[in-house]
Formats: C-alpha cells, structure tokens, sequence
C-alpha cells in the first residue's frame, strides 16, 4: 500500500489530501478523523446581541479596524475584505459599540458570515 498526496480545491478553498492505493480485496486502513476533515479556520466567538455586521461576500479578512469595546460612528470601515483580487472596505451599519469580533486576519468568509456584532 502507497499512500499519494493531492492538493484539490473545492468551493476555492484548497486541501491537502492523502490518498492509500489499495491492493485488489485488501480492505482500507482506518485514517485518523482529523486527517479526513480539514480544520477550521478560526472558532467563532459567540455571538452577542445587537446588529450583526456581515460579510456581503466571500473573500479573505486581510485587516481589522475596530477592536472589541470601541464606540464606532455608521458608514466606518471596520474590516477590510480582499475579494477577487481587490480590497474592500466593511462599514458598520449603525453607530454604537463593538461587542465582538468573530474573525481573525487571514480568515476565510462566506457571504453572510458574522464578522462583528454591535451594540
């Protein structure tokens, strides 16, 4: 048995798989489950009540402007989001102040994540 490793990309997100080539009737050996499913990218923080700021569409977190507990004005950029190769600024909604922060720096986001919430 031979294991081969493949890097595949699924929805834009890349994994690195490893794959056992099996003898005729041999049957498979058991993977470790941490090896079949890939990590994710960061724990959301739980979320708080108040007015979610949401991604508005996938990409990449490559900047934080706001941190947990400022008091933030309406329309000011709070994140910025690289999507299809260009920078995109995420406004808070409302005025008011930031109860959470539920991403990192270089997380990942589908359209509808919850960024920040806040109060």
């Amino acid at each position: 048995m031979t294991m081969k490793r493949y890097n595949i990309t699924v929805n834009g997100k890349a994994y690195d798989v490893a794959v056992e080539e099996l003898e005729a009737g041999s049957a498979p050996a058991a993977a470790p489950a941490a090896a079949a499913a890939p990590a994710p990218a960061a724990a959301a923080a739980p979320v708080a009540d108040g007015t979610k700021v949401t991604a508005p569409m996938p990409g990449t977190i490559l900047d934080i402007k706001a941190a947990v507990g400022d008091t933030v004005e309406a329309g000011k950029p709070l994140f910025v989001l690289e999507a299809m190769k260009m920078e995109n600024d995420v406004n808070a909604p409302c005025s008011g102040k930031v109860a959470s922060i539920n991403v990192t720096k270089g997380t990942s986001v589908e359209t509808g994540t919850v960024l920040a919430v806040i109060q």
